[in-house]
């Protein structure tokens, strides 16, 4: 059985558990919430995103989980600047240009707020401008790709939750809690072994030693 652990990673704290530093002040990391051993992060959650982020001792799971070859589901709840339209929904859903590529289609739809807890710090409100929430589900992860995604159809994101990765979800997870799972992993299919080459006539050949 693999350890899993499902963690609701606050905002401003490193999908890490060490802060390699980079000249910065020292960052809040992993360590500071989670005292579980040899249990390593499947996949990454920006610094300036909050949510589900799982860690496993699984290779294998850790694989499953984060490679983009996958596809395994995420689904983010995300609140952009202005009322978000509905012919931005539909760029969002047939797929968007980056600079690395056009994301593969997404499903996405309008939501209400959800009932989540307030951010420290909160997001900059402005009375002039209204916001809106998006339910986002996406199958792979280019780097910071929600925000460039909402960006490039005019409606930029100001905080991003992720709330699911495939069957897995945030529910009942406070902010810097972690809940931990023993998961079975099932072991990679064996390939059929080919039969080994033989001499001409079928049968292994025994080569005659020369004489002595």
């Amino acid at each position: 059985m693999a350890t899993l652990i499902l963690f609701n990673k606050p905002y401003r704290v490193m999908s890490q558990f060490t802060d390699s530093g980079n000249g910065k002040s020292e960052r809040a990391t992993l360590a500071d919430w989670i005292d579980v051993p040899h249990v390593y992060p499947a996949g990454r959650l920006d610094f300036d995103s909050e949510g589900l982020l799982l860690l496993t001792d699984d290779g294998r799971l850790q694989h499953r989980i984060a490679s983009p070859r996958q596809k395994m589901p995420k689904t983010y709840w995300v609140q952009v600047e202005g009322d978000i339209s509905d012919d931005a929904l539909d760029r969002l859903r047939e797929g968007v240009q980056l600079k690395d590529g056009e994301t593969r289609p997404a499903i996405v739809e309008k939501m209400p707020e959800p009932p989540v807890w307030p951010r420290v710090p909160p997001v900059r409100h402005r009375e002039s401008v209204p916001t809106s929430w998006i339910e986002l589900t996406i199958t792979e992860g280019k780097n910071r790709q929600v925000r460039r995604m909402t960006a490039a159809v005019g409606f930029p994101t100001l905080r991003l939750i992720r709330y699911r990765i495939g069957d897995w979800t945030l529910d009942n997870l406070a902010p810097g809690q972690y809940h931990k799972l023993a998961v079975h992993v099932p072991a990679p299919p064996t390939r059929p072994r080919r039969p080994q080459k033989t001499g001409r006539g079928g049968g292994n050949k025994t080569r005659r030693k020369s004489g002595s």
